[in-house]
């Protein structure tokens, strides 16, 4: 009690004889002298400290004297261990591989167009067809003259196995009739170049051309686009400092605002490049698509699974202060008593990574601790306090 009374008739001396030399902050950072602002920071640290002792002394003195005993209301909860999933959140667009534009081989004008927009069709499907431009006829003639060149070289060939006529009649009998040959089936390679068929299963998303219209390879030539909604999956760019813990396989929620719908899927592809312009690597995430509403370049919420804990101790960031030296802290009770009493004990902590309005705590704890919650913020070190709700559970995601 005698130390109680001299340490604030100290503070009271001390406090008074400080007023008259009391310089503002604001007029020590207008000085712009960077010793005085230093200087000033080291002397409101002190304060701090100062101040913190002094409310303990008379939280002390407040329990020493208060018979009522009008204790500081808090609630508490329960440290245990718990699974901890940690999520990296990003943002990315819906693409397919199968999503091309058709576009002709060879020039000709479109004969006919067999589809229709919307429209269903399988993997080499005749989707439309071009004018020859007169290749139809060049094998026709070329047919012709093989015809005559086959039976020309039958008969040689006949000779030359008996011993008749010479090989020079035979050997050009036999290339006029092989080339003619090769000749029509590069020309029906050509002519099959005339019908664009389907290059992969899928739907007819827009037709650009119609009948009767000339068309020819190159830009700006695409005759119709085809789709396949089946194989889809996320691009999205992560930082390079996460190039450890995002890897192939791990776990991703996707969330596609638009539909205000939610699938799980997984990481399928990691890019081993990393972007020197904004030091991101991309990653493919594969989503299904039962039901085709899920379409190329919708904007997509990715949550990928890049930290997990077994056994982790989590609470509430708002519980969290922090001293002068950066010392995070938390207030926990002791000398709990059947009534619901208890005594504030302050403890650092380190922390971990954090999750929406919860941090994991790295400081061991044993099993059983109360931390307080609410009123963490209004307690000191050593004060009595009174629990009036507590939660056997720690706090979980």
């Amino acid at each position: 009690m005698k130390y109680i009374y001299a340490f604030i008739a100290s503070t009271l001396i001390l406090t008074s004889c400080g007023e008259s030399k009391v310089v503002s902050v604001e007029d020590v950072i207008s000085s712009g002298n960077l010793s005085e602002i230093r200087a000033k920071k080291k002397e409101i640290e002190s304060s701090q400290k100062e101040i913190t002792q002094q409310l303990e002394v008379l939280s002390a003195a407040i329990s020493l004297y208060d018979t009522v005993k009008r204790l500081p209301l808090v609630t508490t909860f329960n440290v245990s261990q718990v699974v901890f999933n940690h999520h990296l959140e990003l943002q990315g667009n819906v693409s397919t591989k199968k999503n091309v534009l058709v576009y002709p081989e060879i020039p000709g004008i479109i004969k006919k167009i067999y589809v229709k927009e919307g429209q269903y069709v399988y993997k080499g499907t005749v989707l439309a067809l071009l004018s020859d431009g007169g290749l139809s006829d060049q094998i026709a003639q070329l047919e012709t003259q093989t015809k005559l060149a086959k039976t020309t070289y039958e008969r040689q060939k006949s000779l030359w196995e008996q011993n008749i006529g010479s090989e020079i009649e035979f050997l050009k009998a036999e290339t006029a009739y092989f080339a003619n040959t090769n000749a029509i089936k590069q020309l029906k390679k050509q002519q099959e170049k005339t019908k664009l068929t389907a290059p992969f299963s899928g739907i007819i998303d827009d037709i650009y051309k119609e009948e009767g219209m000339v068309i020819a390879p190159g830009q700006g030539s695409e005759l119709l686009r085809i789709i396949n909604l089946s194989d889809m999956y996320i691009d999205a760019e992560v930082p390079e400092s996460y190039i450890t813990s995002v890897t192939k396989g791990k776990h991703v929620e996707v969330y596609f605002p638009v539909l205000n719908k939610t699938v799980e899927a997984t990481v399928r592809h990691v890019a081993n490049h990393v972007n020197p312009s904004n030091r991101t690597f991309k990653v493919e995430v594969k989503v299904a698509n039962p039901k085709s509403d899920i379409k190329p370049n919708l904007t997509a919420k990715l949550k990928i699974n890049d930290y997990k804990n077994e056994s982790a101790i989590l609470i509430p960031q708002s519980i969290i202060s922090e001293n002068a030296n950066g010392e995070q802290y938390i207030y926990i009770v002791t000398n709990k008593k059947s009534n619901n009493e208890a005594i504030v004990e302050r403890k650092i902590i380190e922390t971990g990574k954090t999750q929406g309005d919860i941090i994991e705590v790295l400081t061991p704890f044993p099993n059983g601790v109360e931390i307080i919650n609410e009123g963490a913020r209004s307690v000191t070190n050593g004060q009595s306090v009174k629990i009036i709700s507590y939660d056997s559970d720690s706090l979980a995601l």
